[in-house]
């Protein structure tokens, strides 16, 4: 017992001091040396009324710098842990400040006098120092690897003492070999987007994949309403038909349900769930606005609370100086950024464009941290060794929504995006698991000028003016907001007609009368309401139920879903091929309006018009908005035809679970044994309808 024990620590020191360890550790000392130098050097200087000293006295205070911070940084590590939430976010900034306030306070030269001056100082040196490291890394993201690197060997040292291991080992873990799965979200990013960034080059990490046919990349078909919520619900639990829209209205509860509100969120996933959600067995979700049936929830809407105490990727990421600061420090440039885009639209007068300003100018830098934050919170859970982890990054759709979603600043939050598959990747040899990694798209977004920008009014005033003396004062507010953002909603009695949109998708409902009401009766209470929207130049589609189904009207025609009868024109041409199985599906949704209504679409540019603020939108058809993408290993196969709609795509990723070995075999009963979704045989389309259809008109998709 002795010798192995003896040979272990031979082991363990010949590991601490092999030469790429040592030229590791030599070059991060030699690296934060000239960081702290340079960043003291450049502090001192700007501070005024500061007393000159040599070089000498500086690299006096770099020693103590690093001194204090390796007393201070574990104590402050560990009062983040004990905090949590946002407690973490707080005490993560001003870990960084007291290291380097302490330091100068205790400076011998006493360049600095009092608390006042010397917390000014901290704060610009901790600044001084985000910015010097993002410069000498060249924007890569090297130091925050390096970070996540450690935070997850720690993390494995600390399971294995946990399992029975040895108190202190010197030596690294090594890779997991069992399979894991990343399912990696790039919210609102469409297959055309994707594609084409990956041919024009800007893509490395997806391009590298896809060139070395390490995966390929497919489409896949969102179906309406394409919005995060109900494609999330389709993803994570296989019932997308529970969500009509991204808000809608309730009229057995008189209640306005919106998907990113936590309350509501946390309603609408106890409908969805069944325990057999994607993330059933062991899974974690982050970032996403329902669980999946996950084990473990970090930043999920429908939970509504911030990592807690055990979440050590949280508490690092807030403690480190190359976390939380860092990504504060590169948010505020990010606005100034924005605002040189902004300006630079309206000097060019880039048509269309929307206003800039406001809440989306916060968005820009929150949502830089939010996506390092849950890259972080991502490698925690493969150094922990979650079979499956699924997590939403919405960079890009937040930027789309305000600039186009083809516009050069979008597709340069596509290319950041990118950089985190390749951190992800790169962070697999730290794993407790051989991870997979696949990359999807909920939904995609749509070009176009505004309802109101087109049309001179909102929406609403047009449902107003074709309602006669009831008018109708529907809530207005952007269709994707971030999560932790409360709308400002009408708090009185509900309006008589309420519109509630949802991208260039509205829902219409007469809340006066509790059941879905026909044509016959909307008529007799608003003769005007129907044939007025069906002839404004705004409107492509009026969606109704009749007698016999539900009949969408356009401006010069009608096509009955059910059947396929069309009368005139078709209306539904310019929504391509699946237009009709896509309403007809919708139709079946819980609490869909009395109305639906979809803006037109240009059949030359694929342009809509959203009936909010926003020139790239989805939530409706037309245009690239409901052409998502998959990007999968090469060798596995796809087995669920073309995964038309969210529930084919769950259906397609509990297979590779299963293939994996990551579904337990109870999941699997639950499966076969599930009762099967009540179909609705009159709204049904014939298979060889269908498929005929989409040969006809469909264009084709390599991959």
């Amino acid at each position: 017992m002795a010798v192995q024990a003896g040979g272990r620590r031979r082991d363990d020191l010949r590991a601490l001091f092999a030469w790429p360890r040592v030229y590791d550790r030599a070059k991060a000392v030699v690296r934060n040396g000239v960081t702290t130098f340079v960043v003291l050097t450049v502090t001192l200087w700007l501070m005024p009324g500061v007393r000159a000293t040599d070089v000498v006295d500086t690299m006096g205070l770099v020693l103590l710098v690093a001194a204090v911070g390796a007393v201070l940084r574990p104590l402050l590590l560990a009062g983040v842990i004990a905090l949590g939430g946002w407690g973490a976010m707080l005490l993560g900034v001003v870990a960084q400040v007291t290291v380097m306030a302490v330091a100068l306070e205790l400076d011998p030269s006493k360049r600095l006098s009092g608390w006042p001056t010397v917390g000014v100082a901290a704060l610009l040196a901790v600044i001084c120092a985000a910015i010097f490291d993002w410069m000498v890394d060249s924007g890569t993201e090297d130091t925050f690897i390096k970070e996540a690197r450690r935070l997850m060997r720690g993390i494995r040292r600390r399971q294995a003492r946990q399992a029975g291991g040895r108190l202190l080992t010197l030596r690294r873990p090594r890779p997991g070999t069992e399979p894991g799965l990343l399912i990696i979200q790039l919210d609102g990013v469409g297959e055309p987007v994707l594609r084409w960034s990956v041919r024009a080059g800007n893509l490395p990490t997806i391009g590298r994949w896809l060139r070395s046919g390490t995966h390929v990349m497919r489409g896949w078909h969102t179906g309406l309403p394409s919005t995060t919520p109900a494609s999330q619900a389709g993803i994570l639990h296989g019932a997308s038909g529970r969500i009509p829209g991204f808000r809608w209205y309730e009229k057995d509860t008189g209640r306005l349900m919106v998907s990113n509100r936590p309350r509501d969120a946390a309603v609408i996933e106890s409908r969805l769930s069944d325990g057999r959600g994607l993330l059933r067995d062991g899974g974690v979700s982050i970032g996403n606005a329902f669980s999946g049936d996950a084990a473990i929830n970090l930043l999920t809407v429908s939970h509504a609370a911030f990592p807690g105490r055990s979440a050590r990727g949280w508490a690092a990421f807030m403690a480190s100086p190359f976390g939380f600061t860092r990504a504060l420090v590169l948010g505020v440039g990010e606005v100034f950024t924005e605002l040189h885009q902004a300006r630079l639209q309206r000097r060019r007068n880039l048509q269309p464009r929307v206003s800039r300003s406001g809440a989306f100018l916060a968005l820009r830098p929150a949502s830089i941290l939010l996506r390092d934050v849950n890259v972080s919170l991502v490698a925690e859970q493969m150094a922990r060794g979650a079979p499956v982890v699924y997590c939403d990054l919405v960079d890009y759709d937040e930027v789309a929504h305000h600039a186009g979603p083809a516009r050069p600043e979008s597709l340069r939050q596509l290319e950041s995006l990118d950089r985190m598959l390749g951190v992800l990747e790169r962070l697999g040899a730290e794993a407790a698991r051989a991870y997979r990694i696949v990359v999807l798209s909920d939904h995609g977004q749509s070009l176009g000028a505004t309802f109101r920008q087109r049309h001179g009014e909102t929406l609403d005033q047009a449902v107003a003016r074709f309602c006669g003396p009831d008018p109708a004062e529907a809530p207005r507010s952007p269709a994707e907001q971030e999560a932790t953002k409360e709308p400002d909603y009408p708090t009185g009695p509900v309006a008589p007609v309420l519109v509630v949109s949802s991208g260039n998708l509205a829902l219409v409902y007469l809340t006066r009368h509790a059941e879905r009401l026909d044509r016959a009766r909307i008529e007799q209470i608003y003769p005007r309401l129907i044939t007025g929207l069906t002839g404004h130049p705004g409107i492509g589609l009026v969606v109704v139920q009749e007698e016999d189904g539900p009949v969408a009207y356009g401006s010069a025609g009608s096509h009955r879903l059910a059947d396929g009868t069309v009368e005139g024109v078709d209306p539904l041409l310019p929504y391509g091929p699946q237009a009709r199985a896509d309403l007809l599906r919708h139709q079946r949704s819980e609490h869909v309006g009395d109305l639906v209504l979809i803006s037109t679409v240009d059949p030359v540019a694929s342009e809509v018009a959203a009936f909010e603020e926003l020139v790239g939108s989805h939530g409706g058809l037309g245009g690239w908005q409901t052409e998502a993408v998959l990007v999968h290993p090469a060798e596995w196969q796809i087995t669920h035809g073309d995964l038309d709609g969210p529930d084919a795509v769950h259906r397609q990723l509990v297979d590779w679970l299963d293939l994996l070995g990551l579904r337990t075999q109870s999941a699997r009963l639950d499966e076969l044994t599930a009762p099967a979704p009540p179909a609705i045989e009159q709204f049904a389309i014939a298979e060889e309808d269908r498929d005929g259809a989409a040969a006809r008109l469909s264009h084709s998709r390599d991959g």
